[in-house]
């Protein structure tokens, strides 16, 4: 097994899964989260099991080229990776996980991403990912004050 780091920098999101027909699907991604959040900028890249190419698409070409040369150095079939900014997943999945040809969705973070990757006689495959670091402890009342201080901040907040 190996695996593949996705190591972000500062502003940008990463969404990563599985489809088919990406022929079409890598532009359907990229249509649907271009009309989900309404400054959104976005890369998708497909990789196309039958072609063995990838596919991309998008409003954000370095971002675009950033997710190609992820999928590209992954190389799991119909495996997508999405890279947003301006955005939060949270805003976009329900819309994602509507898509026809959207199968499976592994991650959607801005924390450092592993995929855990096999390789078969077959092809490559991601078993699993790896969103962040280990938990180190429970929040405190301190801790939970500030996470709802900086929801406010960003517009989303309890009461």
């Amino acid at each position: 097994m190996d695996s593949y780091v996705i190591d972000l920098s500062e502003g940008k999101e990463c969404i990563v899964g599985q489809g088919n027909f990406s022929l079409k699907t890598v532009d359907d991604i990229a249509r649907v989260l271009m009309t989900s959040a309404s400054k959104i900028r976005v890369g998708v890249a497909m990789n196309d099991g039958g072609m063995r190419i990838t596919r991309k698409s998008g409003n954000d070409p370095d971002l675009a080229l950033e997710a190609t040369n992820i999928a590209q150095s992954v190389g799991a079939g119909h495996l997508f990776v999405i890279l947003i900014k301006d955005a939060y997943p949270v805003n976009i999945l329900n819309d994602l996980q509507n898509v026809h040809g959207v199968c499976n969705i592994y991650a959607a973070s801005a924390n450092p991403l592993e995929l855990i990757v096999h390789e078969t006689s077959l092809g490559r495959a991601i078993i699993g990912v790896v969103d962040g670091h280990r938990s180190e402890g429970a929040e405190s009342p301190e801790d939970s004050k500030k996470r709802r201080q900086t929801l406010k901040k960003i517009g989303y907040h309890l009461g």
